[in-house]
């Protein structure tokens, strides 16, 4: 039932923005979570198999953030980061896209992680929401404690926030 929530309130939030255009001129936009959703919940433990297949790494051993992303993005038809000299960290998608300052549904955030310059989160962008006066982002996203989950994280930790094209919703 949890699942079931979670992935009715997804989908809305998904279905929310779709026609996204510059002035009059509308641009083709996918959005990418509705390709996402249906992996929530997949722990690395208890779903290893399907998310390995998923997303061509062993999720025990490998960190798999980015390569959730990048395969979402691959089922989306969307160009992924596959060709990237890293595809497999977060900061890689750094270099993806176009960054925007407001995010929309089905962009990809980047976040900072540990202490190297290197390391980071990705995942991607449902909403934003108000705890305790603060701002933060509800990001679906892989391996975050250990399993594809919707989870918050501060904004103004955000590293950036990419888009496939420079469309812009009015």
């Amino acid at each position: 039932m949890k699942y079931a929530l979670s992935v009715a309130f997804v989908l809305a939030l998904a279905g929310a923005c779709t026609t996204p255009a510059i002035g009059t001129k509308h641009l083709p936009y996918t959005n990418p979570i509705p390709e996402a959703v249906p992996y929530i919940g997949y722990h690395e433990q208890t779903h290893r198999k399907e998310l390995k297949d998923l997303v061509g790494v062993d999720p025990v051993y490998t960190q798999w953030c980015a390569a959730f992303v990048n395969a979402v993005l691959y089922e989306s038809n969307i160009e992924n980061n596959e060709a990237h000299a890293y595809p497999l960290t977060a900061r890689s998608f750094l270099d993806w896209g176009f960054e925007v300052k407001s995010p929309i549904p089905g962009d990809i955030v980047v976040f900072p992680r540990g202490r190297q310059a290197w390391q980071g989160h990705v995942g991607f962008y449902l909403k934003t929401v108000i705890i305790n006066d603060q701002e933060y982002y509800l990001i679906l996203g892989g391996n975050q404690n250990n399993e594809v989950s919707i989870k918050t994280y501060l904004a103004d930790r955000a590293i950036s926030i990419r888009r496939q094209s420079e469309a812009k919703f009015i």
